[in-house]
């Protein structure tokens, strides 16, 4: 009795330690990507701040641009921590990673505007973007890996797809921020100086995630890679030995990552461009389907669990493949925002088969030695290719007047990964994590 009551001890202790540590992780990467979103959220009121006067559509072509610089910056941030996460640690990786966060924030905040400093403002603005890709370059294969590795065999589904529940949280409590602000200032005290207060706000807990993160346990996994004689993680090792698992990284993501940048980040500026709601509405709107969506995310998780990820990712591709243009050409004339809520919810529920295993897939490729790079590099890759110049390519498309040739790209690249998911194995059954 004594000895089966130590070990229900053990094993209780070892949940509140996996509990702690994946609360711990999650919460730091809520702060990093709310960091990263507020650009977003807030880029109809600093972009005239930031470029000459010209129409509004020239001014958030300027601004996605650099949306786009941010992310190139991203594989780059995935290569270089990526191999520190793998050789130091995820925990160093994942302290790192919000440093530089903090800096690219509290620049953006403190940056006087165009008409003050001329292009020095912004030149700033792409130095602050570039240092938060790195950042978030970094952040997605670190928090991804720590997760999945913290998480237990049975419940890695739904302890990794918290990764997106915090990316999606920090998205929504930018969205959030910006309902405040818009409630409590003028249009023009917006322009003016409100929206420096989200960077500030995020520049401050960034500060504070960074001594939280300090105190993180470091996963079993990464301890024993590290005393095994397994070699280095680098980008050769990386493309050379497994180059089948990193190209399907990349092709997986392609089609995932395009849909969801273009039903969150640009979906607001599509429901004010195109739609012709208003700001506060379409800010509403974005924000009441991505809470619903967030929730959805360890629902999907944790049938992930049970079924197992492919059904999933399939099922993502096929509804997407079917879906997206009809969903955005419903959008382009649709004028009830309850009408227009539900289009958008569904299209976000259609993404969840990718967005809530999509971490733990990658994660479950790789052996521990060379993971963070593995999920973070091939990502990042994708990410900025189709993800990072989702919203100018939108744009580019409307300025054209062909607008709906977006709808179609989107279309096409969820084609394409989902030839890949239909090929693939299904991971939760041929995991490397299972080995560490």
């Amino acid at each position: 009795m004594q000895a089966t009551s130590a070990i229900d001890l053990s094993g209780e202790r070892d949940r509140r330690h996996r509990l702690r540590s994946i609360i711990g992780g999650s919460t730091g990467n809520l702060v990093e990507w709310y960091d990263w979103y507020v650009y977003s959220a807030f880029t109809l009121y600093f972009a005239p701040a930031f470029f000459p006067v010209g129409d509004q559509t020239a001014q958030l072509l300027n601004a996605a641009a650099i949306f786009a610089v941010g992310f190139l910056m991203r594989p780059i941030g995935a290569w270089i921590m990526g191999i520190y996460a793998d050789r130091r640690g995820r925990k160093a990786g994942l302290t790192l990673s919000v440093t530089l966060m903090c800096l690219g924030s509290l620049i953006i905040a403190v940056t006087p505007g165009y008409a003050m400093i001329g292009w020095a403002a912004p030149a700033l603005l792409v130095l602050a973007r570039l240092m938060q890709g790195l950042s978030v370059g970094g952040e997605y294969g670190a928090s991804a890996t720590y997760l999945s590795e913290m998480a237990g065999r049975n419940r890695r589904g739904f302890f990794s797809s918290f990764q997106y529940v915090t990316l999606i949280s920090g998205q929504l409590i930018a969205l959030c921020v910006l309902l405040i602000l818009q409630a409590s200032l003028s249009e023009a005290a917006l322009e003016s100086w409100g929206w420096r207060i989200p960077f500030a706000i995020g520049g401050m807990l960034a500060i504070a995630v960074f001594y939280l993160r300090r105190g993180l346990a470091e996963t079993e996994s990464y301890k024993n890679a590290a005393i095994s004689d397994a070699p280095k993680s680098s980008g050769w090792a990386l493309f050379t030995r497994y180059p089948a698992q990193a190209f399907t990284v990349v092709a997986l993501t392609a089609g995932g990552t395009l849909a969801f940048y273009a039903y969150s980040t640009y979906m607001q500026k599509f429901l004010v461009n195109t739609s012709g709601f208003g700001r506060e509405t379409a800010t509403e709107i974005s924000a009441a389907a991505l809470f619903l969506y967030m929730l959805l995310q360890p629902v999907a998780g944790a049938l992930s669990d049970r079924i197992g990820r492919k059904p999933l990712m399939v099922g993502f591709g096929l509804f997407g493949l079917l879906c997206t243009v009809p969903i955005f050409s419903t959008l382009e004339t649709v004028r009830s925002p309850y009408a227009a809520f539900a289009l958008v919810f569904g299209a976000l529920i259609i993404v969840t088969g990718y967005t809530s295993i999509n971490a733990v897939v990658k994660a479950e490729l790789f052996p521990a030695h060379i993971r963070a790079l593995g999920v973070a590099l091939p990502y990042a890759l994708a990410n900025t290719i189709f993800g990072g110049t989702a919203e100018y390519v939108a744009l580019w498309f409307k300025s054209q007047g062909l607008e709906s040739g977006f709808y179609w790209y989107v279309t096409g690249m969820i084609g394409i990964s989902l030839i890949v998911y239909l090929r693939m194995r299904d991971t939760r059954d041929h995991s490397l994590i299972h080995e560490d």
